[in-house]
């Protein structure tokens, strides 16, 4: 059934449902705010392992597209989900890893932790937290030759670094975040534009006010930023002119999920933003081809052109994704029009 309005909300299933602090799980229901889940772990002495950039999203709806934040020893959101329950598309009422006594690395398990939606309706989901803990956020502004030559160093020796790239100044915002008492002594040269600590999930998300186009690819990890460096060039080459906004790169653990675009790979991540007003299309289009032949895979909640001939070179379980989400769901009441396309299901 396809809808321009509201078909399925699940505002109301919303909370944390248990918590088990010795074995560093909760079962949450899935219209959990991100915003909102930190405290509420808080009580239990609990936290998510790492957060995206915003929180603005549903719990089920960050996993079920691989959200990420930064940093090489921590996973996407979804490699923390080690158990859950789904409505499948036959009504079914089906547990899932740790939920059903299984192995979290259950072929299940590892479909619904990256599923775009199409395997079900989560109606809980269990995750492998950490204890409760503080985070120390800097931001520091240096030019990108020295991030360029220092990268390596950043990201092995904190928690979590990433950096935008500003086309036209040709400078970098270098973010840091580490447990207070274990910031390593490198520290980019430039000026601090921000000190703070507080819980992990105040200080991780940051305030998006003004709209914005974007398209992420995830790449193998390469420390010497050889895509970046070639995006760089085409940006200065041919986009400076019209791109008002920054480039973002960020790192990711590998993971096991099905269909995650970091599964079985240290990953580095290159985002292109510009402002909702400002032309995009060009942009997009000519970058895209420089992250494919990077052996990029595209974020599953952003901007990209494949489909599924080229997604499923990309994906080494691809046909068993496939396989089981139709078994899920035969009749295939979870796909809209774009899913259909982006499977190769567009006669169902």
């Amino acid at each position: 059934m396809n809808t321009d309005d509201v078909l399925v909300s699940l505002d109301r299933m919303s909370g944390v449902v248990e918590a088990d602090p010795d074995l560093g799980r909760a079962s949450i229901l899935p219209g959990t705010g991100l915003s909102e889940l930190g405290a509420e772990l808080e009580q239990f002495g609990l936290a998510m392992e790492n957060l995206g950039d915003v929180d603005y999203q549903t719990i089920a709806g960050a996993l079920g597209t691989g959200t990420h934040g930064s940093g090489i020893t921590l996973g996407n959101l979804s490699s923390t989900m080690i158990g859950g329950r789904l409505v499948t598309g036959t009504g079914e009422v089906l547990p899932f890893g740790v939920d059903a006594g299984e192995d979290p690395s259950d072929p299940l398990a590892r479909a619904a932790q990256v599923s775009l939606g199409t395997l079900g309706i989560l109606t809980s989901v269990t995750l492998q937290l950490e204890e409760a803990h503080e985070l120390h956020r800097q931001n520091w502004m240096t030019h990108i030759d020295w991030v360029l030559e220092h990268f390596d160093q950043l990201v092995r020796s904190h928690r979590s670094v990433d950096f935008y790239w500003y086309p036209r100044s040709d400078l970098a915002q270098v973010r840091t975040l580490d447990k207070p008492g274990q910031e390593p002594d490198l520290m980019p040269p430039g000026e601090l534009k921000k000190d703070v600590v507080g819980p992990n999930y105040e200080v991780i998300p940051n305030d998006r006010h003004l709209k914005f186009e974007e398209m992420e690819y995830m790449l193998p990890l390469d420390t010497s930023l050889e895509a970046f460096r070639e995006v760089r060039r085409r940006v200065k080459e041919v986009h400076r002119s019209q791109v008002g906004w920054r480039v973002l790169v960020r790192t990711i653990a590998a993971d096991q999920a099905m269909i995650s675009n970091a599964q079985h790979r240290q990953t580095m991540t290159i985002a292109l933003l510009q402002n909702h007003s400002l032309p995009y299309e060009d942009y997009f289009d000519d970058l895209e081809p420089v992250f494919r032949e990077f052996r990029g895979r595209p974020h599953w909640g952003k901007k990209h052109s494949l489909k599924a001939p080229q997604l499923r070179m990309l994906y080494p379980e691809w046909a068993d994704f496939q396989a089981l989400r139709r078994d899920l769901d035969p009749d295939g009441i979870f796909l809209n029009d774009y899913l259909r396309e982006l499977f190769g299901e567009e006669d169902r």
